[in-house]
């Protein structure tokens, strides 16, 4: 699925379209270069379950938790991981667990370390807005795909430009 942002708004729009269709479970690796709106997605992400506040990377400290009514979300940011065994250090076998949200920014960082994704988000700059190309890893990930679509599809207004191809 490739989907057209035209403005830092139809990325949180897109982000609580992802969010709901998430339900508060699985992985999300989420890629690009630095200010491609990794940060930005997640907070869209996050307002989907009620998080109303704000939202910085946790560049240094590596996870941010969100308790979130009955969801609780990991936001990561590998960024400046050093070696990906750190991950065991800070307790990442628990933080990724079945029953919560785990949204990770800076994945590569990781590798070898991270379980797979169910779902991989690759933000690219274009222009003034942004181009989320997003893939499906697991089954879990194909149905998040289809419910997204079909959000994104409800509120075109919102998020314009949709290439709804959700069986990559």
């Amino acid at each position: 699925m490739r989907l057209q942002l035209a403005d830092e708004d139809r990325q949180v729009a897109l982000g609580e379209c992802l969010g709901r269709a998430l339900a508060g479970r699985g992985r999300v690796y989420l890629e690009g270069e630095l200010g491609a709106g990794k940060t930005t997605l997640t907070r869209g992400i996050l307002r989907a379950y009620g998080h109303q506040g704000a939202v910085k990377s946790p560049t240094y400290t590596l996870v941010e938790p969100y308790e979130l009514a009955q969801v609780r979300v990991h936001h990561f940011d590998l960024y400046r991981l050093g070696d990906p065994e750190e991950l065991e250090f800070i307790g990442g076998r628990d933080l990724l667990g079945e029953d919560a949200l785990c949204v990770i920014e800076w994945p590569g960082r990781g590798e070898g370390w991270l379980p797979a994704p169910d779902l991989r988000v690759h933000l690219t700059l274009e222009g003034q807005g942004r181009l989320a190309s997003l893939s499906a890893e697991t089954d879990k990930g194909r149905e998040v795909l289809e419910r997204l679509a079909a959000d994104v599809a409800r509120i075109d207004g919102s998020i314009a430009g949709t290439d709804e191809d959700v069986s990559s």
